[in-house]
Formats: structure tokens, sequence, C-alpha cells
């Protein structure tokens, strides 16, 4: 009588396999941490992004290797990006390569006290943290560790298996971060102008056409913290 394997279909059919999730600007579209994320398996979306470049589930994050810091910081270009991510719920800083002697030893002669205050005031003063990685690889590692990290709710068991967040719902979570802007009001401004980048570049005047008063959230993106 012939062995017939009764386990086999349910072996093969074992569970799905949830692929983390990582929306990516199309700036990055042809980095090395984008190949990374798709060689790893990972669920990779390329977006517009107004503000940072990398969103997983609603956490903003902004990366700049050593070179790009030093040079953001001189031209003050970092400033104004850190200054946009302010008003979010969740964001971070990625600063890649970090070695003590790249950093304060770098070609750019920036004063060594200047580079400290300035990582001092990213924290203290525009409240966003930092975490330096090695390399593209240690980048791509962190960004999949924090996609596929728990929820508060999942931690505490509540809402055990919460459905999945689509694009449209992580865009209007970031909107919801600025001051009086409410989830009615968010689908409102992404319907009108499709992405994130497009809001924030949108001038306060047409943007107080369509939701009125409540547009004044956004000129924090222009304010200075001092």
């Amino acid at each position: 009588m012939p062995f017939v394997d009764i386990f086999s279909k349910s072996e093969k059919k074992g569970k799905p396999i949830i692929r983390p999730k990582i929306i990516v600007d199309t700036r990055e579209k042809n980095s090395l941490i984008a190949s990374e994320l798709m060689r790893l398996q990972c669920d990779v979306e390329f977006q517009h992004l107004g503000i940072g470049d990398y969103i997983v589930k609603d956490t903003v994050i902004e990366r700049k290797t050593i070179s790009d810091f030093l040079g953001s910081m001189l031209n003050k270009r970092l400033v104004k990006q850190l200054k946009n991510m302010q008003p979010l719920k969740s964001k971070f800083l990625i600063i890649e390569g970090i070695d003590e002697h790249e950093l304060y030893h770098s070609e750019s002669h920036i004063n060594e006290n200047a580079i400290r205050g300035f990582l001092l005031s990213i924290i203290l003063n525009f409240k966003i943290p930092i975490i330096y990685t090695k390399d593209y690889a240690d980048t791509a590692k962190f960004l999949i560790v924090l996609a596929k990290k728990p929820t508060k709710e999942q931690e505490s068991g509540i809402n055990d298996k919460p459905k999945p967040r689509d694009v449209k719902e992580q865009l209007q979570y970031i909107l919801e971060g600025f001051p009086g802007i409410g989830p009615k009001t968010a689908r409102k401004l992404l319907e009108e102008f499709g992405t994130l980048k497009e809001i924030i570049n949108t001038p306060i005047e047409k943007l107080e056409k369509l939701i009125g008063k409540k547009a004044e959230s956004f000129k924090l993106s222009d304010k200075k913290y001092n």
C-alpha cells in the first residue's frame, strides 16, 4: 500500500508571510537602502514625501550620511527640514556612517563643539531623537525592526490583530499631527493635493481658501524655534 502524506497540504499552506511595509521617498529610489529593503523582502512603496525620506507605520524618518549632515548643517537646510518634522507626533533622524574621527575631523573643518551643540539642539530644542547607524545595511535593518515592532496596543494586548494601515491612512495620520488638523481636514487636503509635499509647499493663502483658519497650523514649518 503506497504511503500517503496526510500532512502535506497543511504544511504547504503554512502561515502567510507578512512583509514589513516601508514607504520610501522617490528621491531615494536608486539608493542602496531601497535596494537592501527590497532584497530583504520588504513591501517597499515609493511616494513623493514632502517631509522625511521614509515613513514606517506612523513614524517619519529623515536620513543623513555624515557628509550630508555636516553639509546641511552649514547651509541650514537641515534646520528647515527639522522644523517641518517638529509638529509630527512620531519622528526621528538617522545619521548614517557614524564614526568619531569622521564626524569631528572631516574636511569641512567645522568646530567640534559646534557639531556637538547642533546635535544637542536637535534633541533638546526640536525634540527629535537621533539614531546613529554604521552604514546603509544597518539603516535598512533599523527600518525593518521598526516596521515589525508591535504597537503599544499590541504590546498591552489590546486589539491584538489590528487591520494594517494603508498608505492613505498613514499620510492622513501624519497630517493630523499638525495642531487643529483633524481626520476630516486631513482627508480634504490629501484629496485636493495628493501628497504631503504638495500640501507643505502650497502657499498658506491657498490653503486658507480650502480649510480656513486651520491653514495657520502649517506656518509652523517656517517659524524659528529661538
